[in-house]
């Protein structure tokens, strides 16, 4: 058939659980919808201003929301000890100040690290677009990161790249798969995430597919 859906939609409700978690009348639920794409747009540019004057990279593997009526919780969940981390509290505390300002209601910011941090696929996309950029070959780069991937005791894994890649003139798509990666067993938790990286040769596009269990 052809026909592609994003397997955490297509697992909501049985293996996987909504990011935000809120109410709001049917009309009002587009501006809630905006203040959560706003919310994590504030925290990324932030950690990419900082990341300009730190090496490596951040390994932000998601951001959960929970609203009440004058309060907004966000949890951050990394996988490294990062800016925000290794100023402590100070560090939270300049990025809560700074993401208050674009918001009229009161905001707490808290951090969780997480344990195997190569088996999110948010982090392990950002992995690959650093070894990309760094003119790493992008099959080195794949493997690399599928053998990253196994120690953390995954089931299964599968990156794609598309786009311009090594600065060829027709743009093309290579994957390389780990495992099994059961896509139509709803009952299969799997992880996924889209991920874009610009390079001198274009825009390349980075999805990946993690079994978990």
């Amino acid at each position: 058939m052809g026909q592609k859906i994003n397997p955490l939609g297509f697992r909501l409700g049985t293996t996987q659980s909504h990011h935000s978690f809120w109410f709001a009348k049917p009309k009002d639920f587009f501006m809630g919808l905006q203040e959560d794409e706003k919310i994590r747009n504030c925290i990324k540019n932030y950690v990419q201003k900082k990341k300009r004057i730190s090496s490596g990279f951040e390994g932000i593997a998601y951001m959960g929301i929970q609203k009440r009526i004058d309060l907004i919780q966000v949890i951050i969940y990394i996988g490294f000890p990062n800016l925000l981390i290794e100023g402590r509290t100070r560090g939270v505390e300049e990025l809560q100040i700074n993401v208050q300002k674009e918001f009229h209601r009161r905001l707490n910011i808290a951090i969780t690290r997480i344990e195997k941090p190569y088996g999110q696929p948010n982090i392990l996309a950002e992995y690959i677009a650093l070894q990309l950029k760094n003119r790493v070959s992008f099959r080195k780069a794949m493997k690399k990161a599928i053998e990253l991937t196994e120690q953390t005791g995954t089931k299964g894994i599968q990156v794609q790249i598309a786009g311009r890649i090594d600065g060829k003139e027709i743009a093309r798509v290579e994957w390389i798969r780990e495992g099994r990666v059961p896509l139509q067993t709803i009952r299969a938790k799997i992880d996924h995430c889209s991920h874009t990286i610009r390079t001198i040769y274009g825009v390349l596009g980075i999805k990946i597919w993690i079994f978990v269990n």
